[in-house]
């Protein structure tokens, strides 16, 4: 195994939508679709995509969302075995809403996700240690994510930790054991209460986080790129010039990439690259997961940047 997310899997319930209806009001959407997705699911089939050897500790309800969930992960070579089933739960879903400037807003419903705890990484433990990297976000109980860090500093496989959603109740004792802390703009903020409004507050917020212990911070802007900071450096990345859709899923498509080749080569800026390039390829189609390119995808799109460059 290269690659153990444990986290969440949502069903994204997408409404492409002109405006969003003000209270009272009934406004008709021009489209629907239904996709899987949730924060752990989409950064587990980034990596599948990619060729990594995935496996998921996470939970589904005992619902039709359950088998849908399960069938995709299956499709893509995902390994369920410690994907389980909760009596009486709902699958988690995620209604998105995305509007005519392919912005998107997101409410989560966290159902299942909510009952993946500690216990269920000691029970996925003689297959996680056989993995070279972990992978968590904070749409699961916090224990569970601290649990996950602490199995990863016990058995020396490096820990990615997306503080997303961001809370604010985050044991930074925790987060400096994290190899990789990944938190995208608006979550930095949220995380730090400084402002976000340019490069360099970026990079200062990011380094409080640094002095604080935590030692590497990759903040993903969007398209402005995503920056690096560690105690020695801060090292900004442009971004690659797309036009963009749908951002659903972005974020996560980074990381997902980003760990597919940290693990093959441990070099964080070629992963970065290669992850800015994954995760601007998937803002131009619909969707999350749906919408994440192949390898050979990635590497034409990297070529034809050189080409125009």
């Amino acid at each position: 195994m290269d690659i153990a997310v444990i986290g969440s899997n949502m069903v994204d319930l997408i409404a492409y939508i002109d405006q969003m209806p003000k209270p009272g009001e009934t406004r008709e959407a021009p489209e629907f679709e239904m996709g899987c997705g949730g924060k752990g699911a989409n950064q587990a089939v980034a990596a599948a995509k990619l060729g990594s050897r995935v496996m998921m500790v996470s939970k589904v309800g005992d619902d039709l969302f359950a088998d849908a969930t399960l069938a995709n992960m299956k499709a893509h070579r995902i390994d369920t075995e410690y994907v389980t089933a909760v009596k009486g739960a709902t699958s988690g879903v995620a209604p998105i809403f995305v509007d005519p400037a392919s912005q998107n807003s997101i409410l989560i419903i966290k159902g299942a996700n909510a009952h993946l705890m500690p216990e269920d990484v000691d029970q996925a433990s003689a297959k996680l240690k056989q993995c070279s990297l972990i992978i968590v976000q904070l749409e699961i109980p916090l224990p569970t994510v601290y649990k996950a860090i602490a199995f990863g500093n016990e058995h020396n496989i490096p820990v990615i930790l997306n503080p997303a959603p961001a809370s604010t109740n985050l044991d930074y004792s925790y987060v400096c054991r994290s190899d990789f802390f990944i938190p995208n703009e608006t979550e930095l903020e949220i995380l730090t209460g400084l402002p976000v409004d340019g490069e360099e507050n970026i990079a200062k917020a990011a380094m409080t986080l640094v002095e604080r212990g935590v030692k590497n911070v990759i903040v993903t802007m969007g398209s402005r790129g995503a920056m690096l900071v560690t105690k020695e450096t801060v090292t900004t990345l442009p971004s690659y010039e797309v036009n963009a859709n749908d951002t659903t899923g972005a974020g996560d498509a980074f990381i997902g990439c980003f760990a597919h080749y940290y693990v093959q080569h441990h070099d964080v800026m070629e992963a970065m690259k290669k992850a800015m390039a994954f995760a601007a390829l998937s803002v131009t189609k619909r969707g999350s997961q749906t919408s994440y390119p192949t390898e050979a995808e990635v590497t034409a799109f990297l070529e034809q940047q050189h080409v125009h460059a």
